[in-house]
């Protein structure tokens, strides 16, 4: 179990903490030993990182973030990168009466014994997770009180777009897309242990890569309204830092014989990023503003992937993973590829993310030739104004004739996705949603095939979370109430027995826009929050909202003032240091044309000069007309 490569059977573990497996639920989420997991001889190792994934196995093994991250880390020769997720609770409980600190799970070392500690931040309700594990693992919380070279946190995702909530618990963030900025921070590490540095050396040296954000570099001072009045840069760090990106996808690193998981994950399947970035610009998205510029795989390259990792793997579905999969320019040839591969394996395909303005009947029967799906769509808005207002870009026309494509072809089911409490929302649109889902039961019923099934409608609401680097990042939240009375609009309208309505709760996504929009004061709620017992707010089991109140009021903090309040387009934003590509000028355009309901064309159809561009070494995006 000890030599460098693939590691095929269980690593031996302690008597205490088999043990303890007998007693907690899923014990293979704690055990390692998977199918292609990489272990390494410790005497060819300089440089240890575990990489922390803020939620259960089972989330974090589905995650292509992390098992691209995991690979490029363990392609570096003297690197080792070990896998470490959150416990759930009969797990954290049996481990502190036990005193056991959380551990890898490739060798069960403690965490505490590693050189590096990563997190990847993908959702903000993670966070009290990551305090969590960082108390589990033994190691302090404050970043000020961990004083060596040893046990250095940091920490990459999106959510590092605002990375001020954690700034007093991450010594430094690695912003945007980490396949070449993780082997750069490595390598720096190295050097500066190889040198003796300290520690506050080292996050010098670290923030002159493009890409890391040291918090402690940076002084923020307030007004006595509580508003920003400054963020001061210590000298030699850089005014701004820029987000990351990679040039090349087709070049770029990407796990094709990466870790079978022994326990049924969240997405049990082989997925395949087919381009990053989105050329529709829905000004409530903040992933399609953060991952510009627009670049994409080639049909050839996702091909040669998907099989290499479908034959390595041996799973049965694979799922085309991007932000609008349906806007990628080679998406038939890319499915014939696949299909003359996975049709006669009765391996599934599945296209998530699609759009109702461009969906193809003919495509969805020839995938769909193994098991047909339902059909999922999100028109997020029930009037044409307002979907024109958040630049969603798809008429009802396209919704319904798409529907009825559908319904023609056999389908019987669609889940559609709305949010509620956007900017400049009114009742009549929030009526609007129970109109537009009754108009496609009435398509249904013209265009529905051999109905001896009834159509299947499942509704979902959500409550609308502003969040930086869009164009709504000023706008206010409206009230827990408020949406609550929204909702029961909506419910009072609904009065088809086929469709299932279901909606967000207020409380999380209220305490989601806390922490996407705070400021580094929130980082005392947040700790409060974890001495209160606070983890694993992202489910329904762990989630107590009284608690966090409880830890808002300690921490001398309103949530309002990060909700309601709004903030005015003149404020200094408590995420200002992060340059992400997308500029501040056209956020503002983008929105006083929301406040005008007027949309703006996609980037296939128009350059609106964004400003992402810039982060290009050609100077173009891969959707840009001019390509």
């Amino acid at each position: 179990s000890s030599v460098t490569g693939v590691q095929t059977c269980a690593l031996p573990i302690s008597d205490q903490i088999h043990r303890i497996l007998t007693r907690v639920q899923k014990p293979a989420r704690y055990v390692g030993g998977e199918y292609n997991q990489i272990v390494k001889r410790k005497q060819d190792i300089d440089v240890r990182v575990a990489f922390c994934f803020p939620d259960t196995y089972e989330i974090g093994m589905s995650n292509i973030g992390m098992r691209i991250l995991y690979g490029v880390m363990n392609e570096m020769p003297g690197v080792w990168c070990e896998r470490v997720f959150a416990p759930w609770g009969d797990m954290e409980a049996e481990m502190r009466a036990h005193r056991l600190p959380l551990w890898a799970l490739e060798s069960h070392d403690p965490v505490r014994d590693f050189d590096l500690v990563a997190f990847t931040l993908g959702y903000e309700m993670c966070y009290s997770n990551v305090l969590n594990m960082l108390e589990l693992s033994g190691l302090p919380l404050l970043a000020k009180d961990r004083k060596g070279l040893e046990g250095i946190v940091f920490a990459g995702g999106v959510c590092t777009v605002n990375p001020e909530p954690l700034a007093d618990f991450i010594d430094f963030f690695s912003i945007g897309e980490g396949e070449e900025s993780t082997r750069e921070i490595i390598e720096c590490y190295r050097a500066a242990k190889r040198q003796g540095l300290s520690k506050q050396e080292f996050l010098r040296e670290a923030a002159k890569l493009e890409g890391v954000y040291v918090p402690s570099l940076y002084t923020h001072t307030y007004n006595p309204d509580g508003t920003l009045a400054a963020i001061t840069p210590a000298p030699g760090a850089p005014a701004r830092v820029k987000k990351r990106i990679v040039q090349d996808l087709d070049r770029a690193y990407f796990p094709t014989k990466t870790i079978v998981p022994s326990t049924q994950i969240v997405h049990d399947r082989s997925n395949l990023e087919i381009f990053r970035g989105c050329i529709r610009g829905c000004r409530f998205c903040q992933a399609g503003f953060c991952y510009r510029p627009i670049r994409a795989k080639s049909a050839d390259t996702l091909c040669r992937q998907a099989i290499e990792s479908l034959e390595d793997s041996g799973n049965s579905e694979i799922t085309l993973a991007s932000l609008s999969t349906s806007d990628y320019r080679e998406l038939e040839a890319l499915a014939d590829g696949l299909l003359r591969y996975c049709e006669p394996r009765k391996i599934n395909l599945s296209l998530p993310s699609l759009r109702a303005d461009n969906f193809s009947r003919e495509l969805m029967l020839r995938i769909q030739k193994v098991r047909k799906s339902g059909l999922t769509f999100a028109p997020e808005a029930g009037t044409q104004r307002l979907r024109d207002a958040i630049n969603k870009n798809v008429t009802e026309e396209e919704i319904l004739s798409t529907c009825a494509t559908a319904f023609s072809g056999g389908w019987n089911s669609v889940k559609l996705y709305f949010m509620l409490g956007l900017p400049t929302e009114t009742d009549e649109d929030v009526i609007g949603i129970a109109e537009l889902v009754y108009k496609i039961l009435q398509v249904w019923r013209e265009n529905g095939s051999g109905k001896k099934r009834g159509l299947s409608i499942n509704l979902a609401t959500a409550y609308f979370v502003p969040k930086p680097f869009t164009p709504f990042q000023w706008a206010a939240q409206i009230t827990p109430e408020e949406y609550l009375r929204r909702v029961h609009l909506l419910q009072a309208n609904l009065h088809a027995k086929c469709v299932d309505y279901r909606y967000h709760e207020s409380d999380l996504s209220r305490l989601e826009a806390v922490m996407a929009r705070g400021d580094r004061r929130v980082g005392k709620a947040l700790l409060e929050a974890h001495n209160l017992g606070c983890r694993l707010d992202g489910w329904d089991e762990y989630f107590d909202y009284e608690k966090w109140l409880e830890a808002f009021r300690r921490a001398g903090l309103d949530p309002d003032f990060y909700t309601t309040r709004g903030y005015g387009v003149d404020e200094i934003l408590p995420w200002q240091t992060i340059d992400v590509g997308v500029t501040t000028n056209f956020l503002l355009r983008e929105r006083e044309k929301a406040l005008r309901s007027e949309s703006t064309p996609d980037c296939r159809t128009h350059c609106n000069g964004c400003g992402a561009r810039r982060l290009s070494e050609r100077g173009l995006c891969d959707e840009s007309p001019a390509v």
